[in-house]
């Protein structure tokens, strides 16, 4: 074994594809507590158990805890919800020998649905610290580490700094979340059930693609979905959209070749009717349709969830607030205005994947489509006296989740982008942490940077990426605080928005073309006045940064070779020198400088 950075590793295992990695990672503190008692901090949570070996023999009864949660500065024995926690009680330990601690197998997780690890990694579990009490050696004749399991990762192939160090810990708090939670070798959602969700995956994917150049992942979750739907409309509705961005990400056509089939099911236009929106309560979302959806008993009920955990009248959590996490949601509707805003999308993505594949008919009838979903939700589901979206039709009700939706897919006339964007500002993060990836999507299309900056950095709320670091967790939750969720891990990739909204959308770095042949750059950096950022592609990684002094800023942008790209300016900047008015400038594979000055109206930019 090689020490490197603070860890052991051992060569990456070859189990199927991708390649699952162990690693042996040596403790970053020893806290005596007592006589023959320490507490060891690992730094950050992993899955995977303790390693370890003794100088000199050990009579049984070393009580071993193991945790993810402190409580008064020990392991929390009653950590609540699925924050994990275990004790084990060792037997005999001989000089000389190395011992992996054996941890009790979680039910729910290593069920029939679950994704299971091969027998050789042995049971895992999530946890930061490990306690250890009736040590009767010395602590310093026990070498100890944690063991810890997870998919090959480049650390280096992603990093970001700015001069916000709230974004900068919130943005390193999903990084770490990402390559922690691959230990499966497929995007879960988290150790309460180990299963693939859609909705969950294309957060994780995103983040992924973010920082790491590893893509065997998302393509083998996605297939995956193939055979293994699950029940919430709208997480039907993401497979089109994991299986879009896994060939612009990556260029590779193929499982959209394979599933075109599948994922033309899968936009759920059947359901559609003659005004082209669909409804959850079709009649003809049969048995014989939900076979057809892939799904193995055809008695599965699909039903629209708009965000999770549900309302308190609609669970059987208390919960902190009656709305749940669905800001009051009408979900008497049948046609429900979330559902058809992901419908649309749908159909705005296959158009474009018909059109790769040279299916020319079927192009044009998606197009149609859209553009008919489009007139109708803006038709029926728009209250134009109000000027924002109301949760479906015949509610009197507009929700956060029932406008960001139509916002982040492009469905709101001009003329109403204003009153939906003013309304939205009223909620605040009236959404999960799912809803949240695309609450900021939505600011950051409108130009709301400022506020979607904001949500990000928040210090005051326990509704943050913040409240999760004060806790003391090292992944994401779940939910924004045990209170909004009882049942909640501190694992769950699916609250990492922050991480992809950063690369897409602050810097905005997303392909043109499929495999990053050519790259936007659109940076919405709001208040930072400094900001370094390296992100992975297919092609190659990008490095940029941009530094801000009084009211100039120079941006520096390297491509690899062979990428090409396009910059967008900045609203409110011109150039130091230049009175060229340009909006776009053009980026080559090289080391690319823009210099920009703060002006008040429309941008001019000089480059270099």
């Amino acid at each position: 074994m090689i020490l490197f950075l603070g860890e052991l590793c051992c060569t990456a295992q070859q189990i199927g594809d991708p390649k699952l990695m162990v690693s042996y990672k040596h403790p970053e503190k020893i806290i005596q507590l007592g006589p023959d008692h320490y507490l060891i901090d690992f730094g950050k949570s992993f899955f995977g158990t303790v390693s370890l070996s003794l100088k000199s023999n050990h009579a049984g009864g070393l009580v071993i805890h193991l945790g993810e949660k402190l409580s008064d500065n020990q392991i929390d024995r009653n950590p609540r919800g699925t924050i994990r926690y275990q004790k084990i009680v060792m037997g005999n330990l001989l000089a000389g020998q190395g011992y992996i601690v054996k941890l009790q197998s979680d039910k729910r997780n290593t069920n029939d649905r679950a994704i299971h690890l091969p027998d050789s990694l042995g049971v895992v579990m999530p946890f930061r610290y490990c306690e250890i009490e009736n040590l009767q050696v010395p602590i310093e004749d026990m070498e100890l580490f944690q063991k810890a399991i997870y998919a090959e990762f480049d650390d280096t192939a992603g990093y970001f700094s700015s001069s916000n160090k709230t974004l900068d810990q919130v943005w390193n708090l999903c990084k770490h979340t990402i390559k922690a939670t691959t230990f499966t070798g497929y995007y879960v959602d988290g150790d309460r059930e180990r299963i693939p969700y859609e909705a969950d995956a294309y957060i994780n994917q995103l983040s992924h693609y973010s920082v790491d150049d590893n893509y065997a992942i998302a393509k083998r979750t996605n297939e995956y979905f193939i055979d293994h739907p699950t029940w919430p409309t709208e997480w039907l509705l993401h497979t089109a959209m994991l299986f879009y961005q896994d060939y612009m990400y990556t260029g590779d056509l193929t499982l959209i070749r394979k599933h075109y089939q599948v994922l033309k099911v899968r936009t759920l236009h059947d359901l559609a009717r003659e005004d082209g929106l669909i409804s959850s309560r079709s009649h003809r979302l049969d048995s014989a349709f939900m076979l057809k959806l892939g799904f193995k008993d055809p008695k599965t009920k699909v039903r629209d969830i708009v965000d999770w955990p549900p309302a308190q009248k609609d669970s059987y959590w208390k919960l902190a607030t009656e709305e749940g996490e669905r800001d009051g949601y009408d979900m008497g509707v049948e046609i429900n205005t979330v559902v058809n805003a992901f419908y649309y999308h749908n159909l705005v993505l296959m158009t474009e994947i018909a059109r790769m594949l040279g299916e020319s008919d079927d192009a044009k009838r998606f197009a149609k489509e859209a553009e008919m979903v489009r007139t109708m939700i803006n038709e029926k589901l728009l209250d134009k006296a109000k000027g924002v979206y109301i949760d479906g039709e015949g509610s009197s009700h507009s929700s956060l989740h029932a406008n960001m939706m139509p916002l982040a897919f492009g469905l709101v006339p001009d003329q109403y982008k204003m009153t939906v964007v003013d309304f939205i500002k009223t909620r605040g993060m009236a959404c999960s942490v799912y809803g949240a990836q695309y609450l900021l999507e939505a600011l950051y299309q409108a130009g709301e940077t400022e506020y979607a900056f904001k949500l990000m950095t928040d210090t005051t709320t326990d509704r943050s990426w913040w409240n999760m670091i004060q806790l003391g967790a090292t992944m994401t939750l779940e939910a924004w605080d045990m209170k909004y969720k009882p049942n909640l891990d501190w694992n769950h990739a699916w609250g990492t928005a922050p991480l992809n909204i950063v690369v897409r959308h602050l810097w905005g770095i997303t392909p043109i073309q499929p495999g990053f042949k050519q790259v936007e750059v659109q940076p919405q950096l709001g208040e930072l006045t400094f900001s370094e950022i390296k992100t992975p592609t297919i092609m190659g990684n990008i490095i940029a940064r941009h530094q801000q002094v009084n009211e100039k800023v120079n941006y520096t942008i390297e491509l690899p070779e062979g990428m090409s790209g396009i910059f967008i300016v900045p609203k409110g900047y011109q150039p130091t020198k230049s009175k060229q008015r340009q909006e776009i400038i053009k980026l080559s594979s090289e080391v690319n400088k823009i210099k920009l000055r703060v002006i008040s109206k429309d941008s001019l930019v000089d480059t270099e």
